[in-house]
């Protein structure tokens, strides 16, 4: 099953998660130091949250989909160069407290979208990539 994944930068995690588990009808899947994340069966959704400033305004961090396999992964990488996108993999990687293969393309407007999988569970948040994209390197 696919998903789609919107990550939120809150400067008030605890309120964040008071809010979003009020709005979703859910709890979180997953609590970290720093992190939390939804996942939605209906409507397909993975909401994550990751702590920011303190006081500071939610900002979108980046999005994503979610998806099944690496296979699925390799794929959509595979489209998105074909189509002229300029890609980047990150393989085993880990992030967000899981181990995951992805893919990177940025929108028109720089919003860094991600396709991914999750691999396996992870203790450590891992390390963030620089997701600034270089204007030739953006898309066409």
């Amino acid at each position: 099953m696919s998903r789609v994944q919107l990550a939120l930068r809150v400067g008030d995690l605890e309120g964040s998660i008071s809010f979003y588990t009020k709005l979703l009808g859910a709890e979180p899947a997953k609590r970290r130091p720093g992190y939390a994340n939804f996942a939605i069966a209906d409507p397909p959704l993975k909401l994550v949250l990751l702590e920011g400033e303190p006081g500071q305004d939610t900002v979108m961090d980046h999005l994503g989909v979610e998806v099944d396999d690496t296979a699925t992964v390799e794929a959509a990488t595979e489209r998105l160069a074909a189509l002229g996108l300029f890609t980047q993999v990150e393989n085993d990687t880990t992030c967000c407290y899981a181990r995951q293969d992805k893919v990177w393309v940025h929108g028109p407007g720089r919003e860094p979208w991600e396709v991914y999988v999750v691999k396996g569970d992870s203790q450590t948040a891992g390390q963030a990539p620089d997701l600034r994209v270089e204007p030739e390197a953006c898309c066409s």
